[in-house]
């Protein structure tokens, strides 16, 4: 089987699917990785599948690190709303075969695991106007 170029895969599916950038889909691989990278340091086998769960939880983690409180303008300038458009943006990269499925994948396994303002806004405010 061939090897499918990632960049050349992304140019092709923002062409076919505009509601994301190229940027969403380079920081949703950048994501997968650091996600990898984790679980091996919690004794996981190197080349495993990762989860809906596990990557919208990833993603969490790695977008605050790496863009703090400009994490929502980011992502909203990438047409990524909410944990589901994640899922959308996997799927994408599944059926321009750059990334594998298990059976058990679904684009559902990656919606409602958390709220954006809460996981992405509310770290950032001052305690007294966190929204209880």
């Amino acid at each position: 089987m061939q090897k499918i170029d990632f960049d050349e895969a992304v140019e092709a599916l923002v062409r076919k699917d505009e509601r994301y950038r190229i940027g969403a889909y380079h920081f949703l691989r950048d994501a997968l990785d650091h996600t990898l990278r984790k679980s091996r340091g919690e004794g996981q086998a190197e080349d495993r599948h990762v989860s809906g769960k596990e990557l919208v939880h990833g993603i969490r983690e790695y977008a605050l690190k790496e863009f703090g409180p400009m994490v929502m303008t980011v992502f909203e300038e990438w047409g990524i709303l909410s944990c589901a458009d994640f899922g959308e943006i996997v799927f994408n990269l599944i059926e321009a075969r750059v990334f594998g499925q298990t059976e058990d994948d679904r684009k559902e396994d990656f919606a409602g695991h958390y709220d954006f303002q809460e996981a992405f806004v509310e770290p950032f405010l001052p305690r007294d106007q966190v929204a209880r």
